[in-house]
């Protein structure tokens, strides 16, 4: 916020003042507003790590504050989340061939901000459930931030 004041003109003694005042009155609260960031972000739009703590530093909130927001996502919620995000895909995607389904399906999560290894290992875990081809995936033993051997 300061920046945008800056922008805007505004001196930095009375930046550091508005600032200083709208934080004593509780109007300004970079914690509260990453938690909520996060907690929305991840639940309603689906976002993982990555695109939510790209977001927040867009947004000028600190390292440690999105940090400690993002430490209140743990990795089961955010498998679970990604594993929602694959299940309602695959149901559209159903007469897709399986190079063109994890090809998607992997893209979506990237663009949501997921990790490599948690992409395809929900992913993995999903299409065998839906009784679908898991043999383009690669190993199943990957460290979690691997990807599988280029095919």
């Amino acid at each position: 916020m300061d920046a945008a004041l800056r922008r805007e003109g505004i001196d930095e003694p009375t930046a550091q003042a508005v600032l200083g005042r709208l934080a004593e009155v509780g109007l300004v609260d970079d914690e509260a507003f990453a938690e909520s960031f996060v907690h929305s972000g991840h639940a309603h739009q689906g976002l993982g790590r990555r695109a939510l703590a790209a977001q927040l530093r867009r947004r000028g909130v600190d390292e440690a504050t999105t940090s400690t927001a993002l430490s209140a996502l743990d990795t089961a919620a955010e498998e679970r989340r990604a594993r929602e995000l694959i299940r309602r895909r695959l149901a559209v995607m159903a007469t897709a061939d399986e190079a063109t389904a994890i090809r998607r399906l992997v893209g979506l999560l990237a663009r949501k901000g997921y990790s490599a290894g948690l992409s395809y290992r929900a992913l993995r875990e999903e299409l065998r459930e839906a009784g679908r081809d898991v043999s383009l995936l690669g190993d199943p033993l990957l460290a979690d931030d691997e990807c599988p051997p280029e095919a």
